[in-house]
């Protein structure tokens, strides 16, 4: 198989784009060149060629009537190339990912990674300094450099791959811990707490799966010496609280906060009132239930 893309100066459209096509299909014929006969002679073209014609495997975005998502936001070739080869490239991005985390970590890469350098390439965006796109361009050659073009190149698809494969895998993680929170809220009495055996990111499961009546979620350390009850914020990423926990705890550690809490075993409570901790899974749990009955 051979591909082609242009020569000279690259960007994080056509970077990514090849990094994602050697993840889905493995070794092939390389090609960075505008010269019109190999060009026509690939097997896949991007970012060059002046076709978008999916089917004859054309993906270049520069012309008029560039190809555009659903909501209007113009394609660059990586968002082209995500679209029809990122599901294939996930499986050599993360070895073993369940067929039913695809289409989530998908996604995830898509509007985290994918979207920003298409709206950066396409100009709908403003690219901050630390932009992927401005540090993969920060890979061209200097005019003072020996390195050839191509040589640079590979080397940025190497840090491509690199950030592909990582946010893949945290996606994936993600997935896998918004299966087991799920899981643990299918199996609870009580809609407003649910209690985690483990450490792991809970709050896409809340908010995206309508977990509106959990007030408190309760998970241990990550040696399990110490159980945490943390409040469920309002909204994702704040600091707020769903019901915080009582003015009385806050800022109170071991032994006053134990008494004051009415457990053997309490650790502290953050003066914000957003989280606090006891040395068991009982007590973290009676401490939610405490929290409540204080709020009602």
């Amino acid at each position: 198989m051979k591909i082609v893309t242009h020569s000279g100066t690259f960007h994080a459209d056509d970077v990514f784009a090849f990094a994602i096509l050697r993840a889905a299909l493995g070794d092939f014929g390389f090609i960075r060149t505008r010269d019109a006969s190999l060009i026509d002679a690939a097997d896949i073209v991007f970012d060059v060629g002046g076709i978008y014609d999916p089917v004859r495997r054309r993906y270049d975005h520069h012309m008029r009537d560039l190809p555009r998502r659903e909501d209007g936001t113009p394609y660059s070739s990586v968002g082209l190339i995500w679209r029809d080869y990122g599901r294939a490239a996930l499986h050599a991005f993360v070895a073993g990912m369940d067929e039913s985390a695809v289409d989530s970590v998908w996604q995830d890469v898509e509007s985290g990674i994918v979207l920003p350098i298409d709206q950066a390439d396409n100009g709908v965006a403003t690219a901050c300094p630390s932009h992927l796109a401005l540090l993969i361009e920060a890979f061209n050659p200097t005019w003072d450099s020996t390195q050839t073009y191509d040589e640079a190149f590979m080397e940025a698809a190497g840090l491509a791959h690199g950030v592909l494969q990582r946010a893949c895998r945290q996606a994936y993680a993600e997935a896998k811990a918004t299966s087991f929170v799920l899981e643990a809220a299918r199996e609870i009495a009580n809609p407003r707490v649910i209690v985690l055996d483990r450490k792991l990111p809970w709050e896409k499961a809340v908010f995206e799966h309508g977990l509106t009546d959990l007030l408190f979620v309760i998970y241990p350390n990550e040696d399990c010496t110490s159980w945490y009850c943390r409040t469920v914020p309002p909204e994702p990423n704040s600091f707020g609280q769903r019901l915080s926990l009582p003015e009385s705890w806050r800022g109170l550690q071991e032994e006053a906060f134990s008494k004051t809490a009415g457990i053997p075993d309490g650790v502290f409570c953050h003066p914000s009132g957003f989280i606090c901790g006891a040395r068991s899974q009982a007590s973290a749990i009676r401490l939610a239930e405490r929290a409540i009955a204080a709020g009602a």
